[in-house]
Order: C-alpha cells, then structure tokens, then sequence
C-alpha cells in the first residue's frame, strides 16, 4: 500500500480559513452506503436514529501559540532576539515541551519574555524541541496564557492568515472541558447548543472522552510504504462511564458515531481487546485499510488533507474507492476543507463495519 494511493488534486481555494456563521450552516456530505446526499449540518438529527450514540472529544485547546524576546548582555551591550514558541505537551516535572524558532539563538538558561507577567527558561533541548519551565503554574499560567497566547492554527491556515482574536472562539469546541490539545478536534466545531438539544430530542445520547489533540497530527507522511509510518502519540482518557455507556449503546443495537477522527481513534484503541474498556494513557494507534473496528459504527469528521494519516483512516472505514468517490464529488460540489471547512457523515455498508462479528 504506497502513499500515493491517498493522493488527490485539492484546489487552493477550496482551503477554509474561516469557518462557517452560524456553525451548523456548514455543508454536509452524508455518505450512506452507495449513496451521497448533500445537505447541512443543522439537518444531522435527520441521520441519526433513536438509540444512536455520539462520541464528543472534551479537550480543551490552549493558546499555544505564544511570541517573545531572548535578551542577552555582551560585548556589543544588551541584544534582543525575538522567538516564536509553539507548546506542545507539558512534561510530568510541570516543563513543557515546545518548537521554538529559531532555536539555535536560545541557549540553555536563558529566559524568554511573552509578557509583564509570563516568561520561560529554558531547559534544554532534544530532537529539535525545546524544554521550557514557566513562572507560573496553575489557574495563573492559564490565565496569563490566555492573555499573551494566540491559537495555534493548521500549517494551511497560517500559510494564509494569521490567528486573531476571533480564532479564541472559532477554533474551540462549545463542549470543550479539558485543557491540554494543540489543535482542535474539528469535526466538533460545526456543534452548537441548539444543535445538540435537537440531537438529544432525537433519542441520541452523547459520551464524552478526551484526546488530547497534538501537533503531530499535522505531520507529513514520509515514508512510500503506508504500513511502515510511525505515528506520533497524545494523551487520551476513556472514563469507566463512558466504556460502559458504549458498551450499552453496542449491546442495545445502536450506533457508535464518533465525532472526529480523535474520538474515533481513542475509542478503538480502548477497544483493542475486541471489547471497550477503560483506558487512559498515549496513544499511537494506526488506523489504515485492514484494520478491523471494534466499536465505530460510523464517522463524522471533515475533509483531510491529501497524503495524510486521515485519508488512510476514513479509507480503512468506507474503502479506498469509496473515498475516492466520496472526495470526487466534494471537490466538484465545493465543499470546504479542511479544518475550518465542510463536514461528512460516513456510514459504512453493513458488511464493512465489524464485519468480523
């Protein structure tokens, strides 16, 4: 299985550097089966049945993008270097890791400025990333984070705009709980409140988990041989509630939907026994064409990049041709990629979900 099976010719314009207003009023392509059918994302409950289950990834994205400046005394006086840090995961000693540009004029020990009241120094550094300690922790940190950070968009967003205020609200799920992700669990984006209630008065009921959503996800492939890719890890955590709500949805005939390719990935690395069960821990799991589910009964996410880990996800779950087609149709009907763009609602044939069963 070579790279190049998950190519497609993506037209820049196509690439969202905005979301939708309202949410909801974003496009959805609904894939049931052979059939396609081009609607809104307001009309999901019209897709989804009494006894379904929506999986919701909880994370909370920080502002993980901060800009500063290193001072430093010699020969020629007192110079200053600016440094654009990106944080990545904290460490369990309360540092965190992080890219910082350009990092060959940071030595170690030295301090760097974001703001009156926040500043880092720095503690080493090990294949390219920086370790950093903060002068503040806890509800100070997040709130003087808060002040002097800035989103941390896709790479694709950047390329075309930088992050505003306006990106504190858009890139953040309106369930998110749990701080810790680089990059937001996009296929939650399209929910609002009322949306959810309509869902709920559908007869669906909703689990909450939480993966935290890493830079990595952003990473190229570079391998041509798919089966040899390393995939980077984050942290996840599938509460005993929430194995046990699944397990009951599964038991009771319903469907799992996991809402996001995050939440589809933490809750089949639960379920890696071939049933689910609390789980907490990194997870680096691999989901390409061959692998057997044990608990998605279908997916909503977006539209992914070309080449990527995603493409070989949705892939493993509808088949390649299907996704061939699927995107086909998504790129002469216009719809928006990316994370700021379009959603789909993929549903298996019967005889490709837990065929095994």
């Amino acid at each position: 299985m070579k790279l190049s099976d998950f190519d497609f010719d993506l037209p820049e314009g196509l690439i969202a550097t905005r979301p939708a207003s309202p949410r909801t009023a974003a496009k959805l392509l609904v894939s049931d089966g052979d059939i396609i059918t081009d609607t809104h994302v307001h009309d999901l409950p019209d897709w989804l049945r009494p006894g379904d289950r929506l999986v919701l990834n909880d994370t909370r994205v920080i502002p993980a993008r901060l800009s500063g400046a290193r001072k430093r005394t010699g020969d020629q006086g007192e110079t200053s270097a600016r440094m654009d840090v990106t944080l990545l995961h904290p460490q369990p000693d309360g540092s965190w890791s992080a890219l910082i540009k350009p990092l060959k004029k940071l030595r170690d020990g030295e301090v760097v400025h974001f703001s009156e009241t926040l500043w880092a120094e720095m503690l080493g550094r090990e294949d390219g990333q920086a370790h950093l300690r903060f002068n503040l922790t806890g509800d100070d940190f997040d709130a003087a984070l808060a002040a002097a950070g800035a989103m941390p968009l896709p790479p694709y967003i950047e390329a075309l705009r930088k992050a505003d205020e306006r990106d504190k609200t858009d890139y953040q799920t309106v369930f998110a709980q749990n701080p810790g992700a680089v990059a937001a669990p996009t296929a939650s984006l399209h929910f609002d409140k009322a949306l959810l209630q309509a869902i709920a008065a559908k007869g669906v009921e909703f689990t909450h988990v939480t993966l935290h959503v890493g830079a990595g996800t952003f990473l190229p492939v570079k391998v041509d041989d798919v089966a040899t890719h390393k995939m980077h890890a984050e942290w996840g955590e599938v509460s005993a509630q929430a194995a046990d709500e699944i397990s009951a949805t599964k038991a009771a005939g319903g469907r799992v939907i996991p809402v996001g390719t995050t939440a589809l990935r933490l809750i089949e690395t639960a379920a890696r026994t071939g049933q689910i069960a609390p789980w907490q821990g990194e997870t680096d799991i691999f989901i390409y064409p061959g692998f057997t589910f044990q608990v998605a009964d279908a997916l909503m996410t977006n539209f992914h990049l070309p080449r990527s880990t995603l493409m070989m996800l949705v892939s493993a779950l509808i088949g390649q041709e299907e996704i061939r087609h699927i995107y086909a149709h998504a790129i002469t009907n216009k719809y928006r990629f990316f994370s700021y763009g379009d959603a789909s609602l993929l549903i298996p044939k019967k005889n490709t979900v837990n065929a095994d069963k």
